[in-house]
């Protein structure tokens, strides 16, 4: 299982937006073969005094089964269409492809 954490940066204001468009996508990503979860995430104010906080920002935590189970979830049409849908609400995104490190 490998772990894809996706940081990102809405237009400000516009992050509610974004996520209102992730809800309707995840039911068809989570049927997609391979994919072990998908869920998106944002800040909480917390007492800790070194917490960053990014109020335009989402955070996605996904979990697939392997490298092809990714490449194929990229391909897939609700992704395309659900980049179309937001391209001009998103500033950027920054992409992290992780694994077990021991």
């Amino acid at each position: 299982m490998i772990t894809v954490i996706a940081e990102i940066n809405c237009h400000p204001g516009q992050r509610a937006a974004v996520l209102q468009a992730f809800e309707r996508l995840l039911p068809s990503v989570l049927a997609e073969p391979g994919c072990g979860g998908y869920q998106p995430l944002v800040d909480i104010e917390g007492q800790a005094p070194w917490q960053a906080l990014a109020p335009d920002t989402i955070f996605m935590l996904e979990q697939w089964q392997d490298m092809a189970a990714l490449n194929a979830h990229m391909q897939m049409p609700h992704m395309a269409a659900h980049k179309e849908a937001t391209q001009d609400l998103i500033v950027d995104v920054k992409v992290r492809i992780l694994d077990k490190a021991l």
